[in-house]
């Protein structure tokens, strides 16, 4: 076997071999001898089974496995020269060429890709200064009122007045469509929260004046995307009558609210309320701070950082699913356009090359922060944050779960998680330092 073998930079490198048609005979001849020892042919008992019948029985599936042998005695041998460890390979060997010859002989190319190594240095002292949001009183106060008047019970109004903006009518109501009653369009004591959107565009507004006892007629037309066709983009009449009036009862800040909203505590006070709802502002303050600002500032402070070489075969992946993403954006027309004319496809495929390199070097600078800081994410913790974001949102969790993994998203998803906690965890502890 020839071989010849280029290392291309520190993350990618090439091995060239020359594999004669003697070297696939051995490889042919001990597979062959090996499998006679153990085939089952009718006519010969097993482990005296001659190798002319094996070769015979099973010739074109063990020049298969001799082909493969030869591929990987090739890499093997490569890698040594190279001075390369198995276990620095990211994803499978590619082949840039395998060219089987006439007389037997295979030509190969075969392209490797390791695992990017680069000095991280000081890199906490990326991290930039940044001040804790501070939560007011007010803030506070107003979260409390908040929380307690979404559990506070109606209460009837007794003055007589008409309906406010944020009240709840209770109305009788039935729609009518050119004049006849549509499904679904009738209900009685509908409480109807004024300001909440519940209804049709315009619908809560004409209601807004009413008075207990009162009776009106309303004109509304159905939106365009309206879920039912029958009713979409269609004028239509509502006969309402209004029962009452009611509000939300108001809130006291005093010990029954406090053993209200802390039912597990049993000297419940609102200074202890006040502490838990500060604790809650100033986690979502910090985590709006953290994901809108903060943390793409810093990942993007380290990839501006950190210089290295890329395994290639990462980058085009990357720039492939880039441009299969667009594909999916694409008409019909524009995707035909493109099917006859492959040197556009190579243009638009080109132009996500600059984000895809990117994306895979904040890949790799995440992975060497997380081994540094001693953060991974198993598998377990991606079930349950898939389960929980299904059961948000309704969805069936364990059926979610089965189509990310069908789809190949898992490791994606514990990539984002792992990035999130790496990240997070830096500034924290920066935020951690500069309060001290």
């Amino acid at each position: 076997m020839e071989m010849s073998t280029n290392k291309i930079n520190a993350a990618n490198a090439e091995i060239s071999a020359t594999v004669t048609a003697g070297d696939l005979d051995k490889h042919f001849d001990n597979m062959a001898k090996e499998l006679s020892k153990q085939a089952n042919i009718p006519g010969f008992r097993k482990g005296k089974v001659p190798v002319s019948a094996v070769k015979k029985q099973y010739g074109e599936r063990l020049m298969q496995d001799a082909e493969s042998q030869a591929v990987r005695e090739a890499l093997n041998i490569g890698l040594d020269a190279l001075k390369i460890a198995a276990d620095a390979l990211i994803g499978e060997p590619q082949f840039s060429k395998f060219d089987k010859k006439e007389d037997g002989t295979i030509e190969m190319t075969i392209k490797v890709a390791m695992r990017p190594e680069f000095d991280l240095g000081d890199y906490q002292a990326k991290v930039p200064d940044f001040k804790a949001p501070k939560i007011t009183a007010k803030a506070v106060t107003d979260r409390i009122q908040e929380i307690a008047k979404a559990q506070a019970p109606f209460v009837d109004i007794e003055e007589d007045r008409a309906v406010e903006d944020g009240d709840t009518a209770v109305i009788d109501f039935e729609g009518f469509v050119d004049g006849e009653a549509f499904e679904g369009g009738k209900a009685e004591e509908f409480p109807l929260n004024i300001g909440s959107g519940q209804f049709i565009p315009g619908f809560e507004d004409q209601v807004i004046g009413m008075k207990a006892g009162d009776e009106k007629m309303i004109d509304v037309t159905f939106p365009e995307s309206y879920g039912s066709e029958k009713l979409a983009g269609k004028p239509a009449q509502f006969k309402v009558k209004l029962h009452k009036i009611q509000t939300k009862e108001k809130v006291r800040m005093d010990a029954k609210l406090a053993k209200q909203l802390l039912p597990g505590e049993e000297d419940a006070t609102m200074d202890m309320v006040k502490e838990q709802v500060q604790k809650q502002l100033e986690n979502e303050e910090r985590g709006k701070l953290f994901n809108e600002q903060l943390k793409p500032e810093l990942l993007e402070a380290f990839v501006a950082a950190y210089n290295f070489d890329l395994p290639e075969f990462v980058v085009e992946q990357e720039m492939d699913m880039a441009l299969n993403n667009k594909a999916r954006e694409m008409s019909e027309e524009e995707l035909t356009a493109l099917r006859d004319d492959q040197e556009k496809v190579k243009e638009l495929r080109e132009t996500f090359r600059d984000d895809a390199t990117r994306s895979v070097k904040a890949t790799f600078i995440v992975d060497a922060l997380a081994r540094a800081e001693g953060v991974n994410v198993n598998e377990q913790e991606v079930m349950q944050t898939i389960y929980f974001e299904a059961m948000q949102t309704g969805q069936d969790p364990q059926a979610t779960y089965d189509h990310y993994k069908e789809s190949g998203y898992l490791p994606a998803i514990q990539m984002a998680m792992v990035e999130d906690k790496v990240l997070s965890g830096l500034l924290n502890a920066k935020m951690a330092t500069a309060e001290e």
